[in-house]
């Protein structure tokens, strides 16, 4: 009896050992938690989801954000939360408002050298501080490869392609639909066709190929038709009278951008593409000393591509209907040629309309004659810089065999060392530094796709990173269903040329300033450390509305920063018809980075909140 005695009493101050460290354990945890994650500053969200019951670090989001095409609307009210200020929605004249390329500011400045097309944002007083609409009867887009070949009328309802184009099979009108036959005014008879000659000069399959620059791309079929091949286009076209080029572009899930070869550097950094053509984009390649062609080859890596279709190729059949002379034309051709030659281009192909350079792997092996060669420290610091008649080196080689930026194939280049970290032209960034940052971005968006299994498939077709880093989010989301447009902003760290080392491609950006795009275009962003890199730059709100304006209806925004940020990003977005979450980084609570995770809400242009339905 007396053993049986002992051993429940022994079992009785076990019992209660036990409870006292759980007790002090969980006191010493939620006094770390509070202390450290700033709940002592008013971090009443992120407290809210830290307190769950089930203490999983990501809730269930289903019942608060929808991340499914709906067009209906789910209120998320937090009863403690101060009244955000509402954000009104602006006239629906403003329904494909783009600030940087309005028409009626572009016509104040030059004509000469395009000037009057390029990027003239609007001084802080004429900014719109509002909601840009979608129109009536907007639709989600038709997902992709669909999407590639049919686009709602009503979200980009202009005719004026239809008929101004008619013969070209660049687009038709069927219905409530436009339909691109994937034809462009050098190709009639199909951008698959059109590949296919070029794949006959140019080792596209193997995945030496990977990115490619389309200038003046029409509604971009070329970029289009190059996905399949597994080769990522960066297009751009102007804002002018063909209504809505670029807009087509994107509606259809194909990269593109509003731009012009005109007085400054393209927003890409050297040696970016491994291909770029010129399908009847009438740029003047022989003005100004060559400088669009000496554009081109900053842009261009070593061995990469130039593919000249339309005037002045084929010249001797086509000069009366150009309406041009023979011996004009004939000049422009021999121009070109000289111009190719003095940039060290190999001429590999010549027939009919199209015309194929080949740029040397480096410069040992090219006996170029006297050339004016750039002496700017830096050929990526292009912003708003003014373009030259100078030529860009290349990089250093050993040897005339050696190829100036390694051999470069995709899918083994998205991950292998990029050569200018392996050169170390990356301040800071090492091959280590490189390893662990992919490994941080693989973890990261395993995360992302348990709060929202959506991401990764056909829901989501045109993706933003805002703060693209070295790319790591892209590459861990690489995908035919979609593609990632990675912004570099011109005040962080310049990695744009490691991303298109990878087999990627993005653009610089200052995010003070409206992106180069439509409203609508994208249907996922993602934004990393954007707010705190702006907090002394500009108006987190200005920031937010631009997001906003490029946002497709039920979209969806993936914020990560510390806590004291998203919380004035949430108080913000609570005006801005977005349903929000906050929730803990993916190692705990203890951590002050959080993620903040918006579905913008489907409405459009005259009444509060509207609901269409999909077809």
């Amino acid at each position: 009896m007396g053993s049986k005695h002992n051993s429940s009493g022994n079992r009785t101050r076990s019992t209660l050992s036990v409870f006292v460290v759980i007790s002090l354990c969980c006191f010493f945890y939620l006094l770390g938690a509070w202390q450290k994650s700033g709940f002592g500053k008013g971090d009443k969200i992120a407290f809210q989801v830290t307190k769950q019951k089930d203490c999983n670090v990501f809730p269930d989001l289903n019942s608060d954000l929808n991340f499914e095409s709906h067009h209906s609307i789910v209120e998320i009210v937090e009863p403690y939360e101060p009244k955000a200020k509402e954000f009104k929605p602006c006239d629906v004249k403003y329904a494909d408002y783009t600030p940087c390329q309005e028409q009626d500011r572009a016509m104040k400045f030059p004509r000469e050298n395009m000037v009057y097309r390029e990027r003239h944002c609007p001084p802080e007083e004429e900014k719109l501080h509002c909601l840009i609409p979608a129109r009536e009867g907007y639709m989600t887009p038709f997902p992709w490869p669909k999407g590639r070949d049919y686009v709602h009328y009503a979200n980009v309802p202009y005719k004026s392609l239809t008929v101004e184009k008619a013969s070209q099979n660049w687009v038709q009108f069927q219905g409530n639909v436009f339909k691109f036959p994937g034809g462009g005014t050098m190709f009639p008879q199909g951008a698959d066709a059109y590949i296919d000659e070029l794949a006959s000069v140019i080792p596209i399959a193997d995945g030496s190929v990977r990115t490619a620059l389309d200038t003046g791309c029409g509604v971009a079929s070329w970029g289009a038709y190059l996905m399949k091949r597994n080769v990522l286009a960066m297009s751009f076209a102007p804002r002018d009278n063909h209504e809505a080029q670029v807009q087509f572009a994107l509606e259809r899930g194909v990269p593109a951008v509003i731009g012009v070869l005109g007085s400054i550097h393209l927003p890409y950094p050297s040696r970016a593409f491994d291909m770029a053509q010129c399908s009847r984009c009438l740029i003047p390649w022989t003005e100004n000393d060559g400088m669009y062609l000496k554009e081109v080859d900053r842009v261009l890596r070593p061995g990469g591509y130039w593919i000249l279709s339309g005037p002045p190729i084929n010249w001797k059949t086509y000069y009366k209907t150009w309406k041009r002379s023979k011996e004009d034309v004939q000049a422009e051709q021999k121009q070109i040629e000289a111009l190719a030659e003095s940039l060290c281009w190999d001429k590999k192909y010549e027939k009919g309309d199209m015309a194929i350079w080949k740029k040397k792997v480096n410069t040992k092996s090219c006996r170029r004659k006297s050339i004016d060669v750039c002496q700017t420290e830096d050929a990526d610091d292009v912003w708003y810089k003014k373009m030259d008649t100078c030529v860009t080196p290349s990089p250093e080689v050993t040897n005339a065999n050696e190829v100036a930026v390694g051999e470069l194939k995709f899918p083994a280049r998205l991950y292998a060392v990029p050569p200018r970290i392996v050169n170390g032209l990356v301040v800071g960034v090492t091959t280590k530094s490189y390893q662990e940052d992919n490994k941080l971005w693989k973890k990261h968006v395993n995360v992302y796709k348990r709060i929202n299994g959506l991401i990764g498939t056909t829901r989501y077709r045109n993706v933003m990173d805002m703060n693209a880093g070295l790319g790591g989010f892209a590459a861990a989301l690489e995908s035919r269903k979609l593609w990632v447009m990675n912004v570099v902003p011109t005040i962080a760290k310049n990695t744009l040329g490691v991303i298109y080392e990878r087999g990627l491609i993005g653009i610089y950006h200052d995010w003070c300033e409206g992106f180069s795009t439509y409203p609508r275009s994208y249907d996922l962003i993602h934004a990393s450390g954007v707010f705190s890199l702006y907090k002394n730059g500009c108006k987190l709100e200005d920031i937010l509305l631009e997001m906003d304006r490029i946002l497709r209806p039920e979209g969806t925004v993936i914020f990560r920063d510390e806590v004291d940020v998203l919380n004035k990003v949430r108080k913000i977005v609570g005006g801005m018809r977005w349903d929000a979450k906050i929730m803990d980084h993916e190692d705990g609570p203890l951590v002050p980075e959080k993620i903040l995770v918006v579905v913008k809400q489907y409405w459009v242009a005259g009444s509060g909140n509207s609901t269409s339905n999909d077809e």
